[in-house]
């Protein structure tokens, strides 16, 4: 069977629907008490249809080179999915400044953009037998200039032909290939689908996993003035009873990672995944990339759960996660999709708070 990000969540909901029937009166997978609010739709379906982007999901959140926030977006139609428009990726520019009242839009990006128009396909490709979509997987600001990494897939969903960079430099109004791929197979299959952050050593470390959720993950890092090289990424590895940087690839945690966000936050590093085996959004707050992860404490932001029997922490059909700026660890906000599967009536990305993570 083909994989198709359809099959994916079918399987994650009927799995979650296990999960809660075998733990039920298990202890609290908490490791501390956490306060969780589902503050609104930031885009998508239930929300307001702004620019064009009536259904879509991931919202990865940047801040832009000049101070405002740029949320990208996967697969997008105007009015329903499969309909007529079908783009991906897509950016929406955000002037918010106080989180708690919900991130608002103001902009769209894209060549050709303007404030009132339809949100474009950041870059031109044709939705075909050979393209099937372009899936972002993370963007990051160094200076003046922005990068995202893209997922080319094809013939079908969840079949990665290769992974690529591209870069702005005008706060992601417009995108240029920087000319580096990424093979699929680059770290058995496990640099497909990655998130990143950047040091203080002038670093940007890279998490990477599949992009097929069955995977574990892997970890590289690059001089951030030298993104657009492929030997300059180097990955850290297990060799000779030591780990290191530059010896052979290694898995720094198995298990089956969706999207990820990795961000240096508050002095610590933050990661936050979408756990597909457990259906369910964890967090790891690290002093490092480099930190023993097999040990690292653990926390579930938002647990996977049926449709008709969510709350504010119970999300049915969850994936993503991602780290909008403005955050702290101890006030942290997410932006989280959904897609109801079953009916497509729910297919958006929405922002959730999440409070004494720290």
């Amino acid at each position: 069977m083909e994989i198709t990000r359809r099959n994916v969540l079918r399987g994650a909901v009927a799995l979650g629907a296990g999960l809660v029937a075998s733990t039920a009166g298990a202890a609290p997978a908490f490791a501390a008490p956490l306060t969780v609010d589902r503050i609104k739709v930031l885009a998508g379906t239930q929300g307001p249809s702004q620019y064009g982007v009536g259904v879509t999901d991931l919202g990865i959140p940047a801040r832009t080179p000049d101070g405002r926030m740029l949320f990208v977006f996967g697969d997008t139609w105007a009015d329903h999915v499969g309909g007529a428009n079908w783009r991906s990726p897509v950016a929406l520019y955000s002037s918010t400044t106080d989180l708690v009242s919900g991130v608002t839009f103001n902009g769209c990006g894209g060549a050709g953009a303007n404030t009132q128009g339809t949100a474009p396909q950041l870059w031109y490709y044709p939705h075909d037998a050979y393209f099937t979509t372009v899936i972002p997987s993370d963007v990051i600001t160094i200076g003046s200039r922005m990068y995202l990494h893209a997922i080319v897939n094809g013939p079908h969903f969840g079949a990665v032909r290769w992974t690529e960079l591209w870069k702005s430099d005008d706060n992601g109004a417009t995108w240029q290939h920087t000319g580096l791929q990424f093979p699929a197979d680059m770290a058995g299959g496990k640099f497909q689908c990655i998130t990143w952050g950047l040091g203080s050593d002038g670093y940007v470390y890279i998490y990477g996993t599949g992009f097929q959720r069955d995977k574990g993950i892997v970890l590289y890092r690059v001089p951030s003035n030298n993104m657009t090289t492929f030997s300059a990424y180097q990955p850290w590895g297990f060799a000779n009873g030591s780990w290191g940087w530059g010896k052979p690839v290694t898995e720094v945690l198995p298990g089956t990672f969706g999207e990820m966000c990795l961000r240096p936050l508050g002095g610590k590093w933050i990661l936050t995944w979408f756990n597909a085996g457990a259906y369910r959004i964890d967090a790891m707050v690290l002093n490092t990339p480099t930190d023993n992860l097999y040990t690292a404490p653990k926390t579930t932001l938002l647990h996977g759960t049926e449709w008709g029997t969510e709350d504010a922490s119970h999300v049915a059909q969850l994936y993503g996660g991602y780290i909008i700026p403005g955050s702290t660890l101890s006030d942290l906000h997410l932006s989280v999709s959904q897609w109801h599967t079953g009916n497509n009536s729910v297919y958006h990305s929405e922002q959730f708070r999440v409070r004494g993570l720290v």
